[in-house]
This record gives C-alpha cells, sequence and structure tokens, in this order.
C-alpha cells in the first residue's frame, strides 16, 4: 500500500490492489475527533462541503482525507484567465489536457490544507470531460473495480466515522454521479460494523427551490452563512470563498462566491446509526463574540 501521503502513483495504486486484503492494516483510531474521508470525480469538488469540512477538521479536531478519482484535465475550457498566472496555453485543449492535472493537483493541495484536509489520493483517471450534456460525460475509460478496491480499502484501513461525495442527482455532472456509486459500493462492501454513513452532499442557495432526493428532505444541513465573530461579521461563506480562490485554473468556478448558503446532505448508505454524531457535530455553532 503506498504511503499516506499527498499523491498515489499509478504503480503504487496497481501495486496497492493486488496487495492483500487492507482490514488487518487498520490504522490507529484518532481520538479527540472523528474521522471523514473525501470521494469526489474532480478537483475542486470539495467545494459541495468546504464548510462543513473546515468546521470538523478545524473546529472539532476531526481529521480529513480526500480521494479524488480523475487527474482533471477536461477543465480547460475556462482556464482563459489563468494562462497568465500559470504561463501555460491552458484553455488550448492540447496543453490544457497536458499541464492542468499537475496543476490541479497543486490547486487542491492548497484548497486541502484550508479546510484541513490531511491527505490527498489522486487516482489519475483521466477526465474525459463532456461535449455538451454534462449529465452524459464519459467515465466508461475508468479502472472502475480497480479505483473501487482502492477505496475499500482505505475505508477498511482508515476506519473513518462519514464519507462525503456529491449527491447523484439525474441533472448532475455523470462523474459525480459515477464516484458517488464507487462510494456506495465500496462502504457496502466492508463489515456491518465497520461502515461509516455515506452522505451525498449539493449545495443550495436559499433563494432556491427546497431540493428533494428520492423524495426525501437533507438530513443534515450546515448554514454557511452562520455569523460569528466580533459584531457577528464573520461567516463560512469566507472559508467556501478560500477555497474557489485556490482553484485559479478553473474561471467560470470563481463565480460560485457567494452563490450557495447552505450544504445539504443526504444519507446513501453505510452505517445510518452514525448520522447523529455527524449531524450534532455540524450543528450550526452560537455566536462567538
Amino acid at each position: 500500500m503506498p504511503a499516506e501521503g499527498t499523491l498515489v502513483t499509478r504503480k503504487e495504486f496497481l501495486q496497492a490492489l493486488a496487495a492483500p486484503p487492507l482490514v488487518s492494516a487498520a490504522a490507529p483510531v484518532r481520538t479527540g475527533g472523528g474521522r471523514l474521508l473525501i470521494v469526489v470525480a474532480h478537483p475542486d469538488d470539495e467545494y459541495a462541503f468546504a464548510a462543513s469540512t473546515y468546521r470538523l477538521s478545524r473546529e472539532l479536531g476531526w481529521s480529513a482525507d480526500q480521494v479524488v478519482i480523475t487527474d482533471g484535465e477536461g477543465g480547460y475550457r475556462y482556464s482563459a484567465l489563468a494562462e497568465a498566472v500559470y504561463g501555460k496555453a491552458l484553455a488550448n485543449e492540447r496543453d490544457g489536457r497536458r499541464y492542468l492535472p499537475a496543476i490541479r493537483k497543486e490547486e487542491t493541495r492548497r484548497a486541502g490544507k484550508l479546510i484541513g484536509v490531511e491527505r490527498h489520493y489522486f487516482l489519475d483517471q483521466r477526465d474525459l470531460g463532456f461535449a455538451a450534456d454534462r449529465s452524459a460525460a464519459d467515465f466508461g475509460n475508468w479502472e472502475r473495480a480497480r479505483v473501487t478496491e482502492f477505496v475499500r480499502g482505505l475505508l477498511a484501513r482508515g476506519r473513518y466515522d462519514a464519507v462525503f461525495t456529491l449527491l447523484p442527482t439525474p441533472g448532475t455532472h455523470a462523474h459525480h454521479r459515477a464516484a458517488s456509486a464507487i462510494a456506495l459500493e465500496a462502504v457496502g462492501s466492508l463489515p456491518e460494523d465497520q461502515r461509516p454513513v455515506l452522505l451525498g452532499a449539493e449545495p443550495r442557495s436559499r433563494r432556491e427551490p427546497e431540493l428533494r432526493f428520492d423524495g426525501r428532505l437533507p438530513d443534515v444541513v450546515f448554514d454557511r452563512t452562520c455569523s460569528f465573530g466580533y459584531q457577528d461579521s464573520l461567516n463560512y461563506q469566507i472559508v467556501v470563498n478560500w477555497v474557489i480562490a485556490e482553484h485559479k485554473s478553473q474561471g467560470l468556478f470563481q463565480l460560485e462566491c457567494g452563490r450557495h448558503d447552505l450544504e445539504e446532505f443526504w444519507v446513501l448508505g453505510g452505517d445510518e446509526s452514525r448520522l447523529p454524531f455527524v449531524s450534532g457535530e455540524l450543528r450550526a455553532p452560537v455566536s462567538r463574540r
């Protein structure tokens, strides 16, 4: 198994999958807080739960790790503004696909440091992007069985309390739905007493209609606009904006600043008995003037 550093090379990825089952190699359970694993398709997907992750890791003592399945090379379309920053013709498909994987890994590390992500696992599946319809994006090139086994092994070793992924709504990016399905399969393959609760997240503005998933309202809601600090002038949108700003190669993404007030979560699977623990931790803090 590769060391728990910031980058999993393809060689290490394949070696890890050829290794014996990882349940017996469980890492020590951290005390003083829970353990969170984020499983997403792209660099910058952590935006959906940036405030919640910050709250858990930076304020409540949780540990947080992240799996990013693709290399993010498909994000070249709106990279024109970042060409001057990185000195590369990123909006050109050929050069964007060449240079963006390394650039977006570094952006993800910087964003992760802000919200308290300790380890990043980049699985480098090719991001073939989409043509006109994000919900129909191709992920047939992913080594899906291998990715699922990697996530399963990580879960078995890490003894996580919760897994965050994106909510697999029909209209969302197909890569997001595929990442959620992989997380669900990996969680479901564990013994029942080792399963974390799997939560699918969707950010929402209060100005938008309430969202129901499978006919249900969210199980947990974290309010990014909760006020605190001197004269209640601060809130968690600041943290979210920090994260957005780190992903400079994704120009259109910068318009997400201040767009969503809420981070809403639905239980997708796993051990639902852990939900009260997670939801209790994500209860909006009282004013801290």
